[in-house]
């Protein structure tokens, strides 16, 4: 176990956790800010970046698990992703459709800012947000995190449009 939070565990996923990543990210309407659902190829594509991710930098997105029943219903964590040339310790959060609108995300990604501040010793961390992507948009807010930029990202041959928000962790 990565973290812990009132009513979560993070953990690094694994290969066991591919069913459960196909349930989130073949789901349209949990994916609707990547243009759609992942196919199977993609999906262990995820996965074994993120696995990549734990073995070059020793984090990543990590499995976020119900206390409860360590059912998994999300993925939340800390990645380097390229922003107008450089690369930024970005909080990502993508959890199953039917676990949102709960708090799940804003407690996970709440964690793993810590984490950022306390482990990586970060000065500030962002999110990297679809402009679409209200929910996402408001999780960051409840982090602290302030739109700063806009930028367009080129992902399945369409030109999308992203807000960066950040916040500082001195």
């Amino acid at each position: 176990m990565i973290l812990e939070t009132e009513r979560l565990y993070m953990r690094e996923l694994n290969q066991a956790d591919l069913a459960d990543l196909c349930e989130i990210l073949q789901d349209e309407k949990t994916m609707y800010a990547y243009e759609g659902a992942f196919r199977d190829d993609e999906v262990q594509e995820w996965l074994d970046r993120q696995i990549a991710r734990y073995k070059k930098w020793g984090f990543g997105l990590w499995a976020v698990l119900l206390k409860e029943n360590e059912k998994l219903i999300g993925q939340c964590g800390i990645t380097l992703q390229p922003w107008k040339g450089t690369d930024r310790p970005e909080i990502g959060y993508l959890l199953n459709r039917a676990y949102w609108h709960q708090g799940y995300a804003t407690e996970a990604a709440t964690a793993c800012k810590k984490y950022a501040s306390d482990v990586l010793k970060v000065k500030e961390v962002c999110s990297i947000i679809r402009d679409t992507n209200i929910a996402s948009q408001k999780v960051a807010l409840r982090l602290g995190m302030k739109k700063t930029d806009v930028g367009v990202r080129h992902y399945k041959g369409i030109d999308m449009p992203h807000d960066l928000y950040v916040t500082s962790l001195l």
